[in-house]
């Protein structure tokens, strides 16, 4: 049963709201006053706030701004209830972080739809969130109730890349996100010897090039498409509105990209201190979780030893030689140049 406190020093509007949210099956907590009401939710936890603006002792903004500063319950959806309605007020409210404002009169209708939507939303958004479209998708109905094809993707121009054809390169500047509507691509880094460091690896339904974008500074790698590949185009602008059009979009779309970083650093980890043999176990493992949901094998990997070489970290004769041993051992079976894993948890448990 999810719990309401109802905050308002009008007795009758009190008990008569109350009463309304006790017959939705919403156990409801009431205080008179707003000094009573933070003191209830810090104690209570509840799942929603319903609060008046004008009232004796605190005011709603001040129960605002205390709840707001408290790790506690900071993040518990807000509905200002007021007589007010000045575009003022209401923009205050709004501004200082509430989540909804219903005005006086209102009827029971209106204040179960607030409840029961503010509440929904507040669950959504505690979910862990799916990476690549999905995700996006999921956020952006979070908050507008827009699809994600019609609101963000469809309608974008399309780039066609051909089999090693560049998308960008380090050091420009970036002016679109890209996503991936087909293919695969790898970005890498280049010493001054010329050599390649793979530093991630993309496919269908994934975002290219936001770091930057986020950053606003140029590219600090560069991408290639690893096969055909079909790129939707969308304009730096429109990537910045949907990250200013909501604060719990933004924070749970940084917390989507930032696991792509976290993989990121683990890779550049292993490749630092793992042995020969770990490093190519995992690079075979990372392409199988990445590359091979949607194949019909989905534990073989076509790719090419050079590429499989720059994600592993290795020279492509000692990548060879380790695939021979992996091969004798049964680990893995090679034909045509696939890669077929075997023996997954073997793989994985290698020592290192």
């Amino acid at each position: 049963m999810k719990k309401i406190l109802l905050i308002e020093d009008n007795k009758d509007i009190l008990e008569n709201t109350a009463e309304i949210l006790e017959l939705a099956n919403y156990k409801v907590f009431t205080a008179e006053n707003g000094k009573i009401g933070v003191e209830v939710a810090l104690k209570e936890n509840p799942d929603l706030i319903i609060c008046d603006i004008m009232m004796p002792v605190l005011d709603g903004y001040g129960v605002l701004h205390l709840i707001n500063k408290n790790p506690q319950v900071q993040h518990t959806p807000f509905i200002f209830l007021s007589a007010k309605t000045e575009k003022g007020d209401i923009r205050k409210g709004m501004s200082m972080g509430a989540d909804d404002y219903i005005t006086k009169p209102f009827d029971g209708t209106e204040l179960l739809d607030a409840v029961e939507g503010r509440l929904k939303k507040a669950e959504l958004l505690r979910r862990d969130i799916a990476g690549g479209l999905t995700g996006l998708s999921e956020l952006i109905n979070v908050n507008s109730g827009k699809e994600i094809l019609t609101s963000f993707t469809e309608g974008r121009n399309i780039n066609k890349h051909k089999k090693k054809q560049v998308i960008y390169s380090e050091g420009n500047r970036p002016f679109h996100l890209f996503f991936i509507q087909k293919g695969k691509v790898k970005t890498y880094k280049t010493n001054d010897l010329g050599k390649e460091l793979t530093v991630g690896l993309y496919s269908e339904g994934d975002f290219l090039g936001y770091i930057a974008l986020m950053e606003g500074s140029s590219y600090k790698e560069s991408a290639v498409a690893m096969e055909e590949t079909e790129l939707a185009i969308i304009p730096r602008e429109d990537f910045n509105e949907l990250m200013n059009s909501s604060k719990e979009i933004s924070q749970k779309f940084i917390k989507l990209l930032a696991r792509n970083v976290s993989e990121k650093e683990e890779q550049l980890l292993g490749m630092a201190y793992n042995s020969l043999r770990k490093k190519v176990a995992d690079a075979l493992l990372a392409l199988q979780k990445k590359y091979t949901s949607s194949s019909t094998n989905p534990n073989s990997i076509d790719i090419s030893r050079e590429n499989l070489a720059t994600i592993a970290g290795t020279a492509t004769e000692s990548l060879i030689r380790t695939l021979s041993d992996f091969r004798s051992e049964k680990l893995i079976e090679l034909n045509a140049g696939n890669v077929t894993i075997l023996q997954e948890k073997k793989l994985a448990n290698m020592l290192n």
